[in-house]
Order: C-alpha cells, then sequence, then structure tokens
C-alpha cells in the first residue's frame, strides 16, 4: 500500500478547513505553497495536523466522504470544526508529522477536550484550582468562568514561575501572559481545562482531576467518558 501524508489546515475563515494529501518527500514543500499562495481563492492557511499512513490516497478519501455534506463545492474545503477531523486522524494507526512537539496522544485528547466544552459538557460557573510549586511549595490558586462555550483563567489567578514538559502551543499563550507577583494581569481564554491548569502549575496537568466547582467535586464527573 503507497504511504503519503494526509493533512489538515485552518483557514482565515473560521470553522472552514482544508483536508489533503501529499506525498511522503514533499510536506514541507507542499505546506510552503499553499501557505504562501493560499487556496481556492482563500488566502491565508495555516497547517494544523499530518500524519503520515498506509494507503493515503483511500484515507483522505474516507475523510472527504465523512464530511461530504459540508464540502464547499468540488474543493478540498470543508465547514467543519477542526477537532473533530484533529480527533480522526489522530486516532488512525500512522507516524505524526506536524506539530512535531506533541504526541498523537496529546492531539487527540487536546481535540476531545475542546469538542466536549464547545457542546457544552461542562456546565458554565466558575471552578478553582488549589496547588502548590513542587520546587518551592508555593501556594497557587486560581479561578476559571465557563461562559458562552470559553474557558477563561480569571485576572488575578497564580501563574507558576516556570514551565516544564509543556504543550507546544499552550507555552505561546503562557509566554504572552504578563504576571505581576505571581499573578496574571489580565483574563486569558484557554482551550481546555487542561491547558488551563497546565498555565497556572507550570507542567503538563490534567485540568479535568484539579479544577473543582463550589462543592468541591473534581470536574471529571463531567466529562462523557473517564481520563486514561
Amino acid at each position: 500500500m503507497p504511504k503519503g501524508i494526509i493533512y489538515v489546515m485552518e483557514t482565515c475563515v473560521e470553522g472552514l478547513v482544508k483536508i489533503g494529501k501529499t506525498g511522503s518527500d514533499n510536506f514541507e514543500q507542499r505546506m510552503s505553497i499553499i501557505e504562501r499562495d493560499g487556496y481556492h481563492r482563500i488566502s491565508v492557511l495555516r497547517r494544523n495536523f499530518a500524519i503520515e499512513v498506509d494507503d493515503y490516497d483511500e484515507k483522505e478519501r474516507l475523510l472527504h466522504e465523512i464530511f461530504e455534506k459540508s464540502r464547499v463545492g468540488d474543493s478540498e474545503l470543508f465547514a467543519v470544526d477542526i477537532n473533530v477531523v484533529r480527533q480522526l486522524m489522530s486516532s488512525m494507526e500512522g507516524r505524526k508529522i506536524y506539530p512535531k512537539e506533541e504526541t498523537k496522544e496529546e492531539i487527540f485528547e487536546q481535540a476531545t477536550e475542546e469538542i466536549q466544552i464547545k457542546e457544552g459538557i461542562l456546565p458554565e460557573g466558575i471552578y478553582t484550582l488549589d496547588s502548590s510549586v513542587k520546587a518551592t511549595k508555593e501556594k497557587l490558586h486560581a479561578e476559571i468562568e465557563v461562559k458562552d462555550g470559553k474557558i477563561i483563567l480569571k485576572k488575578g489567578s497564580s501563574i507558576a514561575p516556570q514551565m516544564q514538559h509543556y504543550n507546544y502551543g499552550w507555552s505561546l499563550v503562557r509566554q504572552s501572559i504578563k504576571v505581576e507577583n505571581g499573578k496574571s494581569t489580565a483574563d486569558v481564554v484557554c482551550k481546555s481545562p487542561s491547558m488551563a491548569a497546565s498555565i497556572v502549575c507550570g507542567h503538563n496537568k490534567n485540568g479535568w482531576i484539579i479544577w473543582k466547582d463550589s462543592l468541591g467535586n473534581v470536574i471529571s464527573k463531567f466529562r462523557i467518558f473517564d481520563e486514561v
């Protein structure tokens, strides 16, 4: 079976993605061309996830069939939630090509978390985290607010000074946060409870077992499935 790469790209149009394929030796060149020149009258596209698989023609065709009702004309553009695409692709047998910093398991988990948040799995309200920095024993206290399908890490939440074993995208958000006296100076929108918990604690953290509701219950009780 021929081996190649299937990929998904996000576009400048919210909710519109490109699902395509390319040869194993042509990925960087293909991505560079599309990111430079655009595709099908869409001028801004950015690579999001790619995986090398056997029989890549057939697997791309399968993805196109799954999302056929959301296809834009006869293009490779689809009006779908990119997290659903990432979830499907990361469950395939193969070698992850992009992003390099994250495993397939992490991609799957992140996509699942974001889908569940959008579906309202975690009820709106305020949730708290209380922990400590391992090295210094410094106490950490933070709050998130779930509202309108968004998770907001509230201004004044503790932010650990060091970052270790971080998701690459989350680390970029962490670097952009202004911190004074160990506290954030503004609200920060996060994509999942784990992203918010990791930013607070300074290392990868399962947010579903550390954030608590007003009654002291961990929020994993709201999940569709249990964490591994």
